[in-house]
C-alpha cells in the first residue's frame, strides 16, 4: 500500500466485518521521539488467543470473499520497515485494538495520505458506525466524532461536505512548518 491511510481503511473494514458499532482512531506524531503511532480500536466481536496469534499471518483470514488476510501483515511490514512494530490486543466479545508504531524520519516511512477522504469513505458507506478521530502532532491536537453530526443523515451530501471541510481544516492546522 502506498500510504498509511490505505492501511487505516483496510483495518476499519476489518472492524466493520467484525460487527463493530464504534471505531476509534488515534494518530500520535511524537516529534520529540521521531515516532508516529497509528491506533485503531473497535467494539467488534474480538479474537481469541489462537486467532490473535494468526491474525498478522498473510495466509490467514476469516473472510469468505478471499483466501488471504493481507491487511494486518502489510501494516506490520510497513511498521517494521521503519524500525517500528505492530501490536494487537483483543478479547472475544469486547473488540480489538491495532497499534502500529513507525519511525517518522525513516527512509521507508510511507506518507500519511488523505486521511479525510479515507474517513469520509467509511462514513459514507457505513453511516451506522460511530467513528471518532483524534490526531496529535507535538502540542497540537484535532478531534472529531460522527456522534456530533447526527442531526441529519450522516452520509447526506451536506453533512459529508461539512465533515470534509472540518477535517481538512483541522488536519491542515496540525501541519508542521516546512512539511
Amino acid at each position: 500500500m502506498e500510504d498509511l491511510s490505505l492501511h487505516l481503511l483496510d483495518i476499519m473494514e476489518n472492524s466493520i466485518e467484525a460487527d463493530a458499532h464504534r471505531i476509534d482512531i488515534t494518530i500520535d506524531e511524537d516529534l520529540n521521539n521521531n515516532l508516529l503511532t497509528l491506533e485503531i480500536s473497535d467494539d467488534g466481536k474480538g479474537m481469541d488467543t489462537q486467532m490473535l496469534k494468526m491474525a498478522a499471518d498473510p495466509f490467514f483470514t476469516t473472510r469468505k470473499t478471499r483466501r488471504f488476510g493481507l491487511g494486518l501483515s502489510m501494516i506490520s511490514e510497513s511498521a517494521r520497515a521503519t524500525g517500528g512494530e505492530l501490536t494487537l490486543e483483543s478479547k472475544p466479545g469486547k473488540g480489538t485494538c491495532v497499534r502500529a508504531v513507525f519511525h517518522r524520519n525513516h527512509i521507508d516511512m510511507k506518507p500519511l495520505g488523505d486521511i479525510p477522504k479515507t474517513l469520509l469513505t467509511v462514513i459514507f458507506g457505513h453511516p451506522e458506525i460511530d467513528l471518532s478521530y483524534h490526531h496529535v502532532v507535538g502540542m497540537k491536537e484535532f478531534s472529531f466524532t460522527t456522534m456530533d453530526y447526527r442531526e441529519a443523515p450522516i452520509n447526506s451530501p451536506n453533512v459529508l461536505r461539512r465533515l470534509a471541510e472540518i477535517m481538512r481544516k483541522g488536519i491542515d492546522g496540525l501541519k508542521i512548518r516546512g512539511s
